[in-house]
């Protein structure tokens, strides 16, 4: 056929309406296409969207130019609500669902690369964004600081306190649980050093090598990573060298003035900051009775630099204290429904006092933070809104709403991701940042093409994750193992005669030592399988012939005689009658 005559015939298409939805499963070209992932629109999807109160509406609008103005003015005060969010790190989220109970600490190592988080279920959860995709959200190993063999039954778990990364070094994080001794650990989730406890017999706390009650929260020395401060319910504080796991370096005794306390009373909080001059830190505490003292950082701590008694509510729970970055101000936040502001250098009276509801006595844990500039103050809320207050007034400058309803217990302001982390008790992690604003961290990992979902994607289901091995390779005891069938010799191989079958090897008996390894390192343990009788017969002859402990004897031995017994005497004389 030429060219002219295939002129005169049409190709019939598919007729189809521009809005039909077919349209969706009709090629538009020939060959293999490739699905580029859109960063714009997967980024808009991790903005948050956050509900604003509608305005009241009005119930007459006589004229249209009223009615005008005052949409002008909504639309002004919308303006301006989002230009208030802009100036934070809050318009997008990247949600982290990896813990099963609540979240009582967050913290970023100093350089933003890694996320720890610990929960009320016992675990550490580390998080790598630069292992994370929009559709991988998730930890790359879980620890439990307590757990030494995940097959034992004895093991303990307590709920994380605190777990703080290095400031000056993100080589390891100090971990804080419910138990007397605080951890040193690996950015990988190794421990590195595990503090004694103390003597608990012992009434004098300056004897003590350990904290004798439970640790209730730490932190990291401003400017020595080899320093850390834990403080405890045996009314101490002590100051750890991360190089000497068997006695403390210090030890701060508070002695309370409480009434009815015999002079102990728990330390509730503790930061270690820069001073105002500059020169020494400065160390905060606060107790259950109230009391608010203060040490130089750097010692002698036999007496505090300043101490107000009362600063907050006696037998509240004060767990939210932070100092600014000059060291000027301390914030804190108590049990008593009060956020208050104090000065270092007149360490006395608060100069601000605010109302704010508390979650301390249900999550001790929670806390209130400077933000990296000290600019603002950051802090949670019973209701699950995040308060972003001003520093100078303790009012809110900006107030959005994380997790309604729920407490939201803990947050975090990283300095170079410049992103905001939070911990909600419906066992959530957010990070907050702001496309714009934001640096690495939960932008790169939003801005990532997503990854195509695999079974070996979700290390829950194929690794074990507290100890890092493979799921086929963990065996539970008593479980019956599918292999395939094939021939002697070949495994998988095709159909034949079956081999031998080889018992299975359970985390128990690889413990167990096997009967080669007895028989060729043991001594005499074949005799453990011998009659002990036919054991000793088979060396008479070789005793009669060559005697080893009576070979001195052997010539001058006499010969034994035994005297020739009759029949009729075989029986013996007969016994005496005896007399009664």
């Amino acid at each position: 056929m030429s060219d002219s005559d295939s002129d005169d015939y049409l190709v019939e298409q598919p007729q189809l309406a521009p809005d039909d939805p077919m349209r969706a499963y009709v090629p538009l070209s020939f060959g293999k296409t490739s699905k580029e992932a859109n960063i714009a629109a997967q980024i808009e999807r991790a903005r948050r969207q956050v509900e604003t109160p509608a305005a009241p509406k009005k119930a007459d609008r006589k004229k249209d130019d009223d009615s005008d103005n005052d949409s002008d003015d909504d639309d002004d005060s919308d303006d301006d609500s989002e230009d208030e969010s802009d100036r934070f790190p809050v318009s997008h989220e990247m949600i982290l669902k990896t813990h099963e109970r609540a979240v009582t600490s967050v913290s970023l190592d100093p350089a933003g690369g890694r996320l720890l988080t610990g929960s009320l279920d016992g675990t550490v959860k580390l998080h790598d964004f630069s292992a994370m995709t929009p559709t991988t959200l998730r930890a790359f190993r879980s620890v439990d600081p307590w757990e030494s063999k995940k097959s034992s039954a004895t093991t303990d778990s307590h709920p994380i306190q605190r777990a703080e990364f290095c400031p000056t070094s993100g080589s390891q994080f100090l971990c804080v649980t419910a138990h007397p001794q605080a951890k040193i650990m690996s950015r990988d989730g190794d421990i590195l050093t595990e503090f004694v406890k103390g003597d608990m017999y012992l009434r004098d706390m300056n004897n003590t090598k350990g904290h004798v009650g439970e640790i209730t929260t730490g932190t990291w020395h401003p400017s020595d990573p080899n320093l850390c401060v834990t403080a405890g319910s045996d009314s101490t504080l002590r100051i750890w060298d991360v190089n000497n796991k068997r006695s403390q370096k210090e030890v701060i005794v508070f002695k309370s003035k409480a009434a009815g306390s015999a002079g102990r009373t728990r330390m509730t909080s503790v930061v270690w900051g820069a001073s105002a001059q500059g020169s020494n830190p400065v160390l905060v505490a606060a107790a259950l009775d109230g009391s608010l003292v203060m040490y130089s950082g750097n010692g002698p701590f036999t007496r505090p630099a300043a101490e107000i008694r009362e600063a907050h509510k006696p037998d509240t729970w004060t767990g939210g204290i932070d100092i600014s970055a000059d060291g000027r101000m301390v914030v804190t936040r108590g049990g008593d429904g009060l956020i208050k502001l104090w000065d270092t250098r007149k360490f006395k009276e608060p100069l601000v006092k605010v109302e704010h509801p508390s979650t301390s006595d249900r999550f001790p844990m929670t806390n209130i933070r400077y933000s990296p500039d000290s600019r603002s103050i950051i802090t949670g809320s019973a209701s699950g809104h995040l308060h972003i207050l001003n520093p100078g007034n303790l009012r809110p400058e900006h107030v959005t709403p994380i997790t309604p309803g729920i407490p939201l217990i803990v947050v975090e302001w990283h300095p170079k991701l410049n992103q905001i982390i939070t911990g909600s008790a419906n066992a959530e992690t957010r990070v907050l940042f702001n496309p714009e604003k934001s640096f690495r961290g939960a932008v790169e990992v939003m801005s990532r093409a997503p990854k195509k979902r695999h079974i070996d994607d979700d290390p829950s289901l194929t690794m074990d994750q507290s100890l890092g091995l493979s799921a086929d390779s963990i065996i539970t005891p008593g479980a019956a193992v599918s292999k395939p069938k094939g021939k002697r010799g070949v495994p998988g191989g095709g159909s034949g005669t079956r081999g031998p079958q080889v018992q299975q090897i359970t985390p128990f008996m690889r413990s167990q030592p096997d009967e080669k390894h007895i028989s060729e390192n043991i001594p005499l343990s074949k005799m453990l399988h011998e009659d002990p009788r036919e054991a000793l017969l088979k060396y008479a002859e070789v005793a009669k012939k060559d005697p080893m402990f009576t070979k001195a004897w052997k010539e001058t031995q006499p010969v034994t005689q035994y005297a020739d017994v009759s029949e009729g005497e075989e029986d013996g004389p007969d016994k005496k009658r005896v007399k009664r």
